[in-house]
């Protein structure tokens, strides 16, 4: 056994801390729900025309959203692949990566910059002597943005796909003279067929999910989904039993989604031919070039020019001016400590929840209800897919206004609320190297009787710092440009930066809106960069 017995209570207790914690926090707010409405009035008002408007818009836009992402995905991975040596490609994939890791407000900023009636595209359109065909706001516009922000993530999980194609496979291609036609339907299709329904039914659930694209964008009553109804029914117009009925319909909507996925089966991995240079037979074709070359331009501008929008009209603004205002660094202390300690309170809860999950998996097999114990460690991390932000926080809006102000305890949940926001992509970052680590380092680390701090010291740290260091940064980034969980609660008292930058809108200060927006994008953006960097790991020498 390479945990002793006290390692192994130690361990296990603190992940059941962590899942009970979690549990009760997310148990509380549905529970909060259920008895702030009756059941016979949940049922009733289920059935109103405008919940069941909201309901159909929010499928809807979802299955539109998610058809036009893959639709527009699957010609700009082809020309990625198929192009391995086009000028700035490498610059065209670190681009996709930046909608990912940028604000959603700050995102939809820079489409309005480029689609709104003031942007670029309608601008162009004057000239030609065209109207203003073009609207940013209602259904064209969540789909606008949405595609922006998840044609990138659907290219790069079908890019990484593609290129786990063996070597062989275009050796064999080249030699028996296919087409393109012919290697997209029996090569390129097959993988692509195995992973669009994962890919799609991850966007579906972010597109059902979407809250401050749909706030920003919407439009009305007409082009509202469920979180987006909530909110409104308890900010507006304080009908908290609409926004009950509300609240669990979207945590069954959720649960179907996640029900549908994980029936979706698992893609199969091809695998990768070490060694073997990559060679396709259908780049080189002049037709080709021509044709890839145009849509990877068109994808650099489609995903560039909202960006340079938020640079340039941040740029315009009176920087100086905004950042010598005092609510301008309340709101920045006030995002910074939320993103830091919501950060802090994900990656401890993570270390909690892998060192239980190793301790359960090494003790599987000797102990009843050691398996249901590891599986419910790696479910607490996806609770809050189950029950989104929006909905927390409307649970425990009404739980503590019975009591009085509940803004006098909003950090704290926020804080919590962020960090189980960002739960799951901590675990998904830290497991993976942890159980790599332990594996290369338990055996060795045992027979030296190097445990306890010392281990922490020179083993644990120089090799788990980077990892550890990615999660943080990108939980922080995450808080930091999160408007959902504090839209409920944010007042004149209580600003962070997403607010300042929404309220900022709300009240036609554009200029003002849009030099916060590029002091927050870049912030975010600092920090999802630095979660890459980091010393290089040093575990070599202590393989076991």
């Amino acid at each position: 056994m390479l945990l002793t017995e006290a390692e192994m209570r130690r361990a296990m207790l603190g992940g059941a801390v962590s899942l009970a914690g979690i549990a009760l926090f997310v148990g509380f707010a549905v529970f909060a729900l259920l008895l702030s409405s009756g059941f016979s009035y949940i049922l009733a008002a289920v059935l109103e025309p405008y919940i069941l408007q909201v309901l159909r818009f929010t499928l809807l836009q979802a299955l539109l959203s998610t058809l036009l992402s893959i639709a527009f995905a699957i010609p700009v991975t082809q020309a990625l692949a198929r192009q391995q040596h086009f000028p700035g490609r490498i610059w065209i994939i670190r681009l996709m990566a930046v909608p990912m890791g940028l604000p959603v407000l700050i995102g939809a900023l820079g489409l309005i910059g480029i689609w709104g009636r003031q942007g670029l595209a309608n601008a162009l359109l004057l000239k030609l002597g065209m109207a203003e065909p073009i609207s940013i706001y209602g259904l064209s516009g969540i789909l606008l943005a949405h595609v922006f922000f998840n044609m990138p993530l659907a290219c790069r999980l079908m890019l990484a796909a593609l290129e786990r194609v063996p070597a062989e496979y275009w050796l064999m291609a080249s030699g028996l003279g296919m087409r393109p036609g012919s290697i997209f339907r029996f090569i390129e299709w097959p993988v692509l067929r195995s992973v669009i329904p994962g890919i799609a039914g991850l966007i579906f659930m972010l597109c059902a999910t979407s809250f401050t694209l749909v706030l920003t964008l919407g439009g009305g009553p007409a082009a509202t989904t469920v979180e987006v109804a909530i909110y409104q029914s308890l900010r507006f117009d304080f009908d908290p039993g609409r926004a009950v009925t509300l609240s669990l319909l979207q945590i069954a909507l959720t649960s179907v989604i996640l029900g549908a996925l994980s029936c979706l089966p698992a893609s199969a991995d091809e695998g990768m031919t070490v060694g073997k240079a990559i060679r396709r037979p259908d780049g080189g074709l002049l037709g080709a070039r021509l044709v890839d070359g145009s849509i990877l331009l068109f994808a650099a501008l489609f995903l560039g020019l909202p960006l340079m929008s938020v640079l340039l009209a941040g740029l315009r603004s009176n920087l100086m001016k905004l950042i010598s205002e005092p609510i301008f660094w309340q709101s920045a202390a006030t995002s910074l400590a939320i993103s830091i300690s919501a950060a802090t309170s994900a990656l401890l809860m993570s270390m909690m929840l892998v060192g239980a999950r190793r301790a359960a998996l090494l003790r599987r097999s000797g102990i009843p209800g050691a398996g249901a114990f590891f599986a419910a460690m790696g479910g607490a991390s996806s609770l809050v897919l189950l029950v989104p932000p929006i909905v927390l926080a409307t649970g425990w809006f009404l739980a503590l206004r019975s009591f009085g102000d509940a803004s006098a305890v909003a950090p704290l949940l926020i804080v919590a609320i962020n960090a189980l926001m960002s739960l799951p992509f901590v675990m998904r970052v830290l497991e993976p190297a942890f159980i790599v680590h332990k594996r290369r380092t338990q055996k060795l680390a045992a027979s030296l009787g190097v445990s306890g701090w010392v281990r922490l010291r020179l083993i644990d740290m120089p090799a788990l710092i980077r990892p550890v260091l990615t999660a943080f940064s990108f939980a922080m980034a995450l808080s930091l440009g999160d408007l959902g969980a504090v839209a409920l609660f944010g007042s004149d008292s209580f600003v962070t930066l997403p607010w300042l930058v929404y309220s900022r809108m709300g009240s036609y200060r554009t200029n003002d809106a849009d030099g916060l927006a590029l002091i927050l994008g870049i912030l975010c953006l600092l920090l999802t960069i630095a979660g890459t960097m980091g010393p290089a790991r040093r575990e070599v020498a202590f393989h076991g």
